[in-house]
């Protein structure tokens, strides 16, 4: 935890795990700052005045500081193993990323529908902002009809980005990522505008059925090259590049 996030108007922290880190890991003191963030609003600081077994007590709290910036990303994502899943989720909240749609997709197993983890998403959200000092969570929808989302969502998805261009990770596509990026670069020589849509399978990835819809309505099919790559690499390696571009705006 980077930072201790708290409900509106809360002077006071009880939950367990962040009791816990205060103690234990940050080692904290009464007298001593801790940097907090409001969920959904401002980040700052607060003074420790009191401590006990369950519970910190703060006071003279400034919330002055705006949350950083989201990435202008959405990424659908073939549900993985709910284990990958929370791993995934807390990566995205961390990196930034606007919005998560979870799809369902031939390579995800219908058990993994089923797993209790679906029902803590939030819990993993709430790590992933606490890590990267963050109060404000990724949007989550979930689809579990792939074809009908394609066909009937997808395209209004991919208008409401202003036309902008979609691609989807796939390993035995013929263009290169970078020369993706070599061909946005030419289109604006003065600025380089990343895709508002990415696209990334599960493990095992997409199959032939599913590249070619999601490229029928509106995807450029892109490649990291001929290893074969774990969902959470793939999203890190990916992600980066919208970092990239963020910090140098």
């Amino acid at each position: 935890m980077n930072c201790i996030l708290l409900s509106r108007n809360t002077k006071s922290i009880s939950d367990a795990q962040q009791v816990m880190h205060i103690k234990e890991v940050l080692k904290s003191k009464v007298g001593d700052s801790l940097t907090i963030g409001e969920m959904g609003g401002n980040l700052g600081k607060a003074t420790i005045t009191q401590i006990n077994d369950n519970e910190v007590l703060l006071s003279d709290v400034t919330l002055d500081k705006k949350p950083p910036a989201k990435l202008d990303l959405t990424v659908i994502l073939a549900l993985p193993r709910p284990k990958v899943l929370r791993r995934l989720i807390m990566d995205m909240t961390s990196l930034g990323v606007n919005k998560l749609i979870i799809v369902n997709s031939y390579r995800s197993q219908k058990s993994y529908w089923q797993s209790p983890l679906l029902n803590r998403i939030d819990e993993f959200v709430f790590e992933g902002l606490q890590q990267a000092i963050d109060t404000v969570p990724l949007e989550i929808e979930f689809k579990k009809r792939f074809k009908p989302f394609v066909e009937d969502e997808f395209p209004a998805l991919l208008a409401d980005k202003e036309q902008s261009d979609a691609v989807i990770a796939h390993p035995y596509a013929s263009q290169s990522w970078k020369t993706y990026l070599d061909g946005l670069k030419c289109k604006d020589s003065n600025k380089e505008t990343m895709p508002k849509i990415l696209c990334v399978g599960a493990e095992g990835g997409w199959i032939d059925y599913e590249v070619d819809l999601l490229c029928k309505h509106g995807c450029t099919a892109v490649s990291l090259g001929e290893r074969i790559l774990r969902t959470e690499t793939v999203v890190s390696v990916l992600l980066g590049h919208w970092l990239e571009e963020k910090s140098s705006c």
